[in-house]
């Protein structure tokens, strides 16, 4: 616990991972990609949240002390761990910067024990079920009475990462995507579907995502005409979670910094939009 308490004053809390039914990328195998994600058994300090329905899945709900004049959301999706304690102090780190958090549970109540049982997990999902849970979550923080947002934001770490980007070229209302070390397309055409701003995350040492696709990623998001900016940091993958063996404080940190300025500047400053709820099915 007193590790606990220690990385939470040095720079506050949490995660990473990847998604689909198919391996991670091809530069990769399924062996290695296990090896990335190393799961500590340290105890999480206390949540602030709730447990709430979200259509047909549940969700962890964190909801700041004080709102802002412009009611900001953030939907958080886990690694490939599933929605565990540290995901949850995720959305509590939101909720202290004014943003409503909800972190999404794609796996239907499973967290995985292990790097096995979380590949397993990982692999189970599918599309369409995980595509639906979004957008029950998006219609959630647009109309839920507590939360009544504004504008939304995604957040993801890996395989989290993927389903943020999912999120935002399926739905243009997202005003704002973060991805950390997520399976990035280069497609314009599909990015171009993107209606708000994106903030990739990445480390130059991660073996799983190679500094080509990460240009390929780039050039794809301009050719699109999509708002974004990309940022790499000196670490591996999964640096920015501190239940991993892998974590890198100071990288987290100064990523934590960018993710906090890009959240207020594209959810809660200037005019208010209108509201952008996908219809009922």
């Amino acid at each position: 616990m007193s590790r606990w308490i220690s990385i939470a004053i040095l720079i506050l809390v949490m995660n990473p991972v990847n998604a689909s039914d198919e391996k991670w990328d091809g530069t990769i195998d399924e062996e290695a990609f296990r090896k990335l994600h190393e799961l500590r058994g340290d105890e999480a300090p206390a949540t602030r949240g709730i447990e709430v329905q979200v259509g047909n899945t549940i969700g962890y709900l964190s909801l700041p002390e004080k709102t802002t004049e412009i009611r900001s959301a953030v939907i958080v999706f886990h690694e490939w761990w599933g929605l565990n304690t540290h995901i949850k102090h995720w959305a509590d780190r939101l909720a202290t910067d004014g943003h409503v958090a909800l972190a999404v549970d794609l796996y239907g109540g499973k967290v995985a024990k292990n790097s096995r049982e979380a590949m397993t997990l990982m692999r189970e999902v599918k599309n369409v079920i995980a595509s639906r849970s979004i957008a029950d979550a998006i219609r959630f923080v647009h109309r839920d009475e507590r939360v009544r947002a504004d504008r939304v934001g995604t957040i993801g770490w890996c395989f989290g990462g993927t389903w943020s980007l999912n999120a935002a070229m399926a739905h243009p209302g997202i005003d704002a995507c973060v991805l950390y070390y997520g399976k990035t397309p280069a497609d314009p055409q599909k990015l171009s579907a993107i209606g708000g701003s994106v903030l990739a995350i990445f480390g130059k040492s991660d073996p799983s995502i190679p500094e080509q696709q990460i240009e390929a990623f780039r050039k794809g998001l301009k050719k699109a005409k999509v708002k974004h900016e990309i940022l790499l940091y000196e670490a591996g993958h999964a640096f920015a979670n501190p239940s991993s063996g892998r974590y890198v404080a100071e990288a987290a940190g100064k990523a934590w910094t960018q993710v906090r300025k890009f959240f207020i500047s594209e959810l809660q400053t200037g005019k208010k939009p209108a509201e952008q709820a996908p219809p009922d099915e």
